[in-house]
């Protein structure tokens, strides 16, 4: 699991994406820390899950129908 997800006590699902997954930075304390909580599932390209479910680190856990393994 990665540091993002670490204080969840599940698998996030492999398929669960958000803004700050795509750049890497430095952390720069004269910057404010992004909005980045918008998430959204790479099988449907939206907010919600192919089982009409919202997509969300909480809820895109193993117990979820569409859940793919991976992180």
């Amino acid at each position: 699991m990665i540091d993002r997800f670490e204080h969840l006590k599940h698998e996030v699902c492999n398929c669960l994406r958000w803004k700050s997954m795509f750049y890497q930075s430095e952390p720069d304390p004269t910057v404010p820390a992004p909005h980045d909580s918008h998430y959204w599932c790479a099988l449907t390209q939206r907010l919600l899950g192919p089982d009409g479910q919202v997509a969300t680190p909480e809820q895109c856990n193993p117990g979820r129908g569409c859940f793919k393994e991976g992180f």
